[in-house]
């Protein structure tokens, strides 16, 4: 009962944040600053066998936190949210260590950097290199940091809800703003184009998905740490509530990323319970389909029949569009023609936005990093997607009682093929997937054998 006060009190708390910084957007910056201090006390003082978990903390919190602070102007920098997480983690990797069985993402962080010596030579006069390089890179180098620390580092099924919660409690606040920020979407719906609008004034990609993942996170929760009915239902509230902010956005790809990796973890979480456990993933399961099925209700409600379009491929008129990946085709192309040009040694990191400023006057950023990854690193990015893909394989043969492992390699996947790494969610999930999830150990009691006097 207690655990249950502490997550309502977690939650509404934030909440209570999101209403504040809807009021006054000012004080974003205090709450981004009060909440890194916090973290980096903690991992400071900490006793050594509990840095790993506080480093997981810290990075899941501003992971969750992310696109909020972008969108209220909280955080330090644009990029602060993936600079925090490899901050946190070379924390952690100076107090804790790394496992040797994960040298392949090393191999991975070295193929990053024939790249840049690439673009030294490819990139225009124009061209700021050193924020290009950075803003193209800090993804793929928190990613292949996190893989590094988080590699077979040990953690309980129970810290592992922790983290999770930790990642879920900004994205709280998050919501709340959203919806304070347009209660009322009718007369802002007026096409079945992403609406900023919807989604508190910032880009609808990232917002969804940083929404998205909070629905995964909610959906979880439903299953396996909601022991008694009326916190189900109290979660289930949430997931509407989210879900349906998600869908309003109009933009697809993180409600689609947080549906798939629902139904992944379920399948698994389905096929490893026992009989008694099935019957209440049954129950859980008709709550989540509820949940759904209500935010896309409310969401239909306000868009006046756009949805339903939107989710056709149709545009305002209801004509079927002929690209149903709104322009990410033709970038995909253009991405995987630029590593036929160049296989060996790819165009150099930041080169393919470069190239559409100089062909089309607009640098419009990849959506999709497999395409990137190959046209800007040719064969080195060829290796690194088969370390990305396959190295997890290595934990996954060694533990198979973690039912977290397939969902948050998809999160990880989807994410990147329609937003590419421009958040840090991706990245630090990858991470997470490569943890060694035990189960706890339960105490063992010992009955005292009574002395005996001869």
């Amino acid at each position: 009962m207690k655990t249950n006060i502490t997550y309502i009190t977690a939650l509404g708390f934030h909440a209570g944040l999101g209403f504040l910084i809807f009021l006054n957007e000012s004080l974003a910056k205090p709450y981004f600053y009060l909440a890194l201090f916090y973290f980096m006390y903690r991992i400071i003082t900490v006793a050594d066998n509990k840095k790993t978990y506080e480093v997981l903390k810290a990075c899941a919190y501003f992971v969750g936190g992310e696109v909020f602070f972008r969108t209220t102007r909280g955080a330090i920098s644009y990029e602060a949210g993936k600079y925090l997480v490899i901050l946190f983690i070379l924390m952690g990797m100076f107090y804790r260590g790394l496992s040797g069985k994960g040298y392949p993402y090393f191999i991975y962080l070295m193929f990053l950097i024939p790249s840049i010596f690439v673009a030294s030579t490819t990139l225009s006069f124009d061209a700021n290199f050193r924020t290009n390089i950075a803003f193209v890179l800090s993804g793929p180098v928190c990613l292949g940091l996190a893989a590094l620390f988080c590699y077979d580092k040990q953690v309980t099924f129970k810290q592992m809800s922790q983290i999770l919660l930790y990642m879920l409690l900004p994205i709280i606040a998050h919501t709340v703003y959203v919806y304070f920020y347009a209660p009322d979407l009718k007369d802002m719906i007026t096409g079945t184009g992403s609406n900023r609008a919807a989604a508190g004034g910032f880009g609808a990609n990232q917002v969804a998905s940083a929404l998205g993942l909070g629905m995964f996170i909610l959906g979880i929760r439903i299953f396996i740490n909601s022991p008694t009915l009326s916190l189900k239902l109290f979660n289930t509230f949430l997931l509407v509530i989210m879900s349906y902010r998600a869908v309003i956005t109009f933009s697809r790809g993180g409600v689609i990323t947080a549906i798939l990796c629902m139904i992944i973890f379920l399948v698994v979480y389905y096929a490893q319970a026992t009989s008694k456990v099935k019957t209440q993933v049954i129950g859980g399961f008709v709550l989540f389909v509820t949940a759904l099925v209500l935010g896309w209700m409310i969401s239909s409600s306000q868009a006046d029949g756009y949805l339903e379009k939107r989710y056709a491929n149709q545009n305002a008129r209801g004509v079927e569009k002929e690209d149903i990946t709104t322009g990410r085709k033709q970038l995909f192309m253009e991405e995987i023609e630029g590593f036929l040009t160049n296989p060996f040694f790819g165009i150099g990191s930041s080169r393919a936005k470069d190239q559409r400023i100089e062909e089309d006057g607009q640098g419009v950023t990849s959506h999709n990093e497999l395409s990137r990854t190959l046209a800007e690193h040719g064969i080195f990015g060829i290796m690194m997607l088969l370390i990305l893909l396959f190295k997890p394989l290595d934990i996954r043969a060694k533990n198979k009682q973690n039912y977290y492992f397939y969902a948050l390699l998809a999160f990880w996947f989807a994410t990147i093929n329609h937003s590419s790494m421009r958040i840090a969610a991706p990245a630090f999930i990858y991470g997470l997937a490569l943890l060694n999830v035990t189960y706890e150990k339960r105490p063992v009691h010992r009955k005292q054998l009574k002395a005996t006097t001869r």
